[in-house]
């Protein structure tokens, strides 16, 4: 891994000059500005039960659902597309060291877009002089739950991105997979179907993936293990699947 380093820095300069993700970056920060308006507005028309940080944060999926697959379509695709990733694969550094290398300038920059969105949460504590609106313990689980559910969300942006040589359509299994992760556990988790006996492996399955579930857990202060332990083995999973499905399409092309 020593190789890891480099390729990471290089891979955030290609970031940090690219317009795309500029674009991104603007579309993010301007969607999450009108949300947090929105929330404000709906606080000064009448009180509410949840601090402004906890309705923030459920709505995390919809910026997720459009910047994971914008921040990693390209990272794999693009140099499949171009068959520079059998020219990266020569020189002496592995696949291993190539797909992390993606994932963690794609992660930098997932983090940097949602860390700026803290100035949203300054603005309100130095212009609201009402405390109350600012409980620190939803704001720092908030974003402990967008650290940690985010290391899952962009391996598997960078997972479809390692067996396309479309970047669109690498961005769209991001999306489907995305919506099917957050949003599917939810629905099944309503199915009453699944209230049978001979079903309650799978319910206990479906709960145990439900990532609002975890998200509240997170905005009162409860960190579980195994939603630590979900989150982690899902990126370790979808990382060497994608090293798996790197090294596959180099030794068939």
């Amino acid at each position: 891994m020593k190789h890891f380093f480099t390729l990471l820095s290089h891979e955030i300069r290609m970031l940090l000059v690219s317009p795309g993700t500029y674009i991104a970056a603007t579309a993010f920060l301007a969607f999450m500005g009108f949300i947090f308006v929105g929330i404000l507005e709906s606080y000064s028309t009448a009180a509410q039960d949840a601090s402004p940080a906890q309705v923030f944060f459920s709505l995390f999926f919809l910026p997720v659902f459009f910047m994971v697959p914008l921040l990693t379509m390209k990272c794999l695709a693009e140099e499949r597309r171009l068959g520079t990733i059998e020219t990266l694969l020569t020189t002496p550094v592995t696949t291993t060291e190539v797909v992390l290398g993606k994932f963690g300038a794609a992660y930098f920059l997932y983090m940097l877009l949602w860390g700026s969105t803290g100035g949203l949460f300054y603005i309100l504590k130095k212009f609201a002089g009402d405390p109350r609106l600012l409980d620190a313990g939803p704001l720092i689980g908030g974003y402990t739950f967008i650290a940690v559910s985010g290391l899952f969300f962009v391996a598997i942006g960078v997972f479809t991105s390692s067996f396309s040589r479309n970047q669109s359509v690498a961005g769209i299994l991001s999306f489907v997979l995305l919506a099917l992760l957050i949003l599917g556990g939810r629905y099944l988790a309503g199915v009453s179907f699944l209230e049978r006996e001979s079903l309650r492996p799978i319910k206990e399955a479906v709960n145990y993936a439900q990532i609002f579930s975890h998200l509240d857990d997170f905005t009162r202060g409860v960190i579980d293990t195994r939603q630590l332990l979900f989150y982690a083995s899902g990126t370790v999973l979808a990382l060497v699947f994608s090293i798996f499905a790197v090294e596959a399409k180099v030794l068939h092309s």
